[in-house]
C-alpha cells in the first residue's frame, strides 16, 4: 500500500545540479521522516541524507555544502536538491521512508522507491 516514486535524476556535466523528487502515497506522511540513500557500482548503499517530521536533517559528509533534503508534507513529497555535482556522487538513489515513532537518525526504514539514475560526467 506505500509506494514511494522517485523522478528528477538524469545526466550532468560536474558542477552541475539536479533536483530529485520522491512522492509518497499509502501513509500518513507528516507522521514519517524520509531518506535518500544511493548506491554506486561496487560500492555499498550510502545514506546521502534523512529529514524528520518537523524538518530536522542529517547529511552523509560527502555531501554536506552541497546537497539540501526538504519536505513539503502538503504535496507528500521530498526534496533532494543536488548542487556541485561531482562524478563520485553518480549513482542510483532511493527514496525511503522511516519507521513510525522511530528517530530520524536510527537508520530504520520501512519502505523505498524503485530509484533514479544520476550520471555526473564530463
Amino acid at each position: 500500500q506505500v509506494q514511494l516514486v522517485e523522478s528528477g535524476g538524469g545526466s550532468v556535466q560536474p558542477g552541475g545540479s539536479l533536483r530529485l523528487s520522491c512522492q509518497a502515497s499509502g501513509l500518513t506522511f507528516t507522521n514519517y521522516f524520509m531518506g535518500w540513500f544511493r548506491q554506486a557500482p561496487g560500492k555499498e548503499r550510502e545514506r546521502v541524507a534523512a529529514i524528520s517530521a518537523y524538518g530536522a536533517t542529517v547529511y552523509a559528509n560527502s555531501v554536506k555544502g552541497r546537497f539540501t533534503i526538504s519536505r513539503d508534507n502538503a504535496k507528500n513529497t521530498v526534496f533532494l536538491q543536488m548542487n556541485s555535482l561531482r562524478p563520485e556522487d553518480t549513482a542510483v538513489y532511493y527514496c525511503a521512508a522511516g519507521s513510525k515513532g522511530v528517530h530520524y537518525m536510527s537508520g530504520s526504514y520501512d519502505d523505498w522507491g524503485q530509484g533514479t539514475q544520476v550520471t555526473v560526467s564530463s
